[in-house]
């Protein structure tokens, strides 16, 4: 019979939970040179946001202190680069993923501020994704290539409405780029 003890030594031990350490790890760490949340972080930090329209970013004189509009955005950027869309799951990620908690220096926004965050500066954040869609054209990270998907599923219909020739997506991309500078 063999002793679970002596089959226990040939696997990896975990380590104990309980176990104290005498130097505490360092969130930086655990997030790699090349890690996306490192750009962000960059990214929003040379923004002005006040030049951009967002609320809050003087603090007001009397109540609870609030987030600095740079963590929210923070955290909207990392929502939506990795498809996390719900105020409630953007809450979950800043207490328990690493690179959400390394990005917001450890706070964590209930999903209430994440929704007020979105709804109260609506125009900014338009602002703040155009640039951020510029920066990455400007780094080469887009392709040229042009997709035209409209999300329809259709039985077997190709009417001139739901068909896209080259032309009618070139003039959509043009009054989109108008809708943009607009902004």
């Amino acid at each position: 019979m063999i002793l679970r003890e002596e089959s226990m030594r040939r696997f990896v031990e975990e380590a104990d939970r309980g176990q104290w350490t005498l130097l505490p790890e360092c969130l930086d760490d655990f997030i790699d040179e090349s890690n996306p949340v490192r750009v962000i972080d960059v990214f929003v930090e040379t923004l002005e946001l006040a030049e951009m329209s967002f609320e809050g970013v003087k603090p007001a004189a009397t109540g609870r202190p609030s987030y600095h509009p740079s963590v929210l955005l923070k955290l909207y950027i990392y929502g939506y680069l990795n498809r996390v869309q719900s105020g409630r799951r953007l809450e979950r990620e800043a207490g328990r993923n690493v690179e959400v908690m390394w990005l917001l220096g450890r706070l964590a926004p209930d999903h209430k501020t994440i929704a007020d965050f979105r709804k109260d500066n609506g125009l900014a954040l338009r602002k703040v994704c155009a640039r951020f869609v510029e920066l990455c054209r400007d780094m080469g990270l887009l392709a040229t290539a042009s997709v035209a998907i409209d999300g329809s599923k259709f039985k077997a219909v190709n009417n001139r409405d739901k068909n896209f020739t080259r032309a009618k997506v070139e003039r959509r991309r043009a009054q989109l780029g108008r809708v943009w500078r607009d902004i």
